[in-house]
């Protein structure tokens, strides 16, 4: 039976994500580590008989951010089209496994707004929120932002997305057998850290204050499927296996 997935890929390394600076609106360059980290991961993950099967993708979302354009490039997908964005890189990589699924660079998996806390490291804000009155420790999945999104704000946006999806690509191909010539119904998404852990949350109907507390490293994959081939029950897949032949 199909069961269709969503991988999540968090962009790779910048010298933001490691000394911990909140990263939102801001648009630095992956580190030449992250880079070469990424390409690590493309190669490793990405492929006919990898974790991510180039001709079942559907479609693919990508954030506005360079940062997530150039981890996408960096992965090495043969595309159909030409990328809704100017190369970050000198050049592409060499072509890879061939892809039909589009590209979309989509607002709705931009990284969280982070207003007053952009570029700042969770202790400087539980500090600075501490001198200001405010008694509990920040927690963003609780208190949002100042002067950025709320968590009422990422929940409308991320719940848009995955109505999208599971409507678009997941529906049509779910519970059938693998036999039936289906179309592609794998969904990638390339995005950044906050963001991501917060659709996968949404993804099985959390609220954010609910947990867990997910964590997902600088170029990290992670997935989301169903449970018994049911579009009522999605789920998080903590361990995928890569795809071979009989």
């Amino acid at each position: 039976m199909t069961t269709p997935r969503v991988f999540l890929v968090r962009h790779g390394e910048t010298e933001w994500s490691l000394s911990g600076k909140h990263t939102g609106v801001t648009d630095i360059p992956l580190t030449a580590n992250g880079e070469k980290r990424v390409k690590a991961t493309g190669r490793a993950l990405v492929g006919d008989d990898r974790l991510i099967v180039p001709k079942q993708l559907a479609h693919i979302y990508v954030s506005p951010r360079k940062r997530a354009q150039r981890t996408f490039e960096l992965l090495n997908f043969g595309i159909d089209d030409p990328l809704p964005w100017k190369v970050h890189g000198d050049k592409l990589p060499d072509v890879g496994p061939h892809c039909s699924a589009r590209v979309e660079v989509t607002e709705d998996i931009r990284e969280w707004d982070y207003g007053d806390y952009e570029g700042i490291t969770t202790p400087e804000i539980r500090e600075i929120r501490k001198k200001q009155g405010f008694d509990q420790k920040w927690d963003i999945w609780r208190d949002g932002c100042v002067g950025g999104e709320s968590p009422e704000d990422v929940t409308q946006r991320l719940d848009r997305i995955i109505k999208e999806i599971r409507e678009n690509w997941h529906a049509p191909v779910i519970g059938k057998p693998k036999s039936a010539q289906l179309p592609p119904a794998d969904v990638l998404i390339v995005a950044h850290g906050h963001i991501l852990r917060a659709f996968a949350m949404r993804w099985v109907d959390k609220k954010f204050e609910e947990g867990p507390a997910f964590l997902l490293e600088a170029g990290g994959v992670g997935t989301l499927s169903y449970e018994h081939h049911s579009i009522d029950e999605p789920a998080i897949l903590l361990g995928g296996s890569f795809v071979v032949g009989p």
